[in-house]
């Protein structure tokens, strides 16, 4: 019996936000190899164009543009595609944006745009997609989070908020989607390489190809658990700092500030 990597999509619909780059078009190309039927959204068209173009296998990818953060748009969005290609079995709201942040940089403008595209973004993706899974009482949501979400860490005073707000959104609408029929799971990665994880000027621990991130997610698809994280090891030392006095939180942290 194959095992849940392996899994063919027999043709189920996904939609994938922020599927031009990173994660987003590793999973895409993954999925889409796997027989799945993939609408990639982005902004960039060229660049979804290109990814289209790259899907092999017994599934496609079907590029779309939208910016995440135009609400009307996404509901637009989510109504073309069911009409155009049937039922979106699973959203994956993978959209983002990074900008590490220091005490003497703080710039407004930064936090305003990383709240707009990772936390509103989010909940832009819920209020389109959410209405017609209730009306059918099936489907799946994964957000994306952060392991940066557990505990506040330096330089992610913009991103990690953004992450944490993600993180209790789903929490807090998870079980009232479980009695709707809708599975509603965070994802919290750790490190990707990507176009936004080259502005750090730190050393990034157990640094993570897209691809193998996009294996950990596709692993995790219909899963009964409420978090997919990866890489575990880390995962698991950053739960640990959740439990933490803040005085000893706060020593440790400052020898990494």
């Amino acid at each position: 019996m194959p095992n849940q990597t392996d899994r063919p999509g027999d043709g189920r619909l996904a939609l994938i936000t922020g599927a031009s780059s990173g994660i987003g078009e590793a999973l895409a190309v993954r999925l889409a190899a796997h027989g799945w039927r993939v609408v990639a959204a982005a902004r960039r068209r060229a660049a979804l164009e290109a990814l289209a173009e790259r899907a092999s296998g017994p599934g496609r990818i079907i590029p779309q543009v939208l910016d995440v953060t135009d609400a009307d748009a996404f509901a637009a969005l989510v109504t073309t595609v069911e009409a155009d290609h049937g039922e979106i079995d699973t959203v994956i709201l993978n959209a983002g944006d990074y900008e590490p942040v220091r005490l003497d940089e703080l710039d407004a403008a930064v936090f305003e745009r990383l709240i707009r595209v990772n936390y509103l973004g989010t909940v832009n993706g819920l209020a389109a997609c959410l209405p017609a899974m209730r009306r059918r009482g099936r489907g799946q949501v994964l957000v994306m989070g952060s392991l940066s979400a557990y505990r506040g860490l330096p330089r992610a005073a913009a991103y990690g908020s953004t992450k944490a707000a993600v993180l209790s959104l789903a929490e807090s609408l998870r079980p009232e989607a479980e009695r709707a029929g809708i599975a509603l799971r965070v994802v919290s990665p750790g490190f990707v390489k990507s176009r936004l994880t080259e502005r750090n000027d730190f050393r990034m621990p157990q640094l993570m190809d897209p691809a193998d991130a996009a294996a950990a997610i596709h692993a995790g698809i219909d899963g009964n658990g409420f978090e997919v994280f990866f890489p575990r090891r880390l995962g698991w030392t950053l739960k640990l700092l959740r439990l933490l006095p803040y005085r000893l939180y706060f020593a440790l942290m400052r020898r990494l500030a």
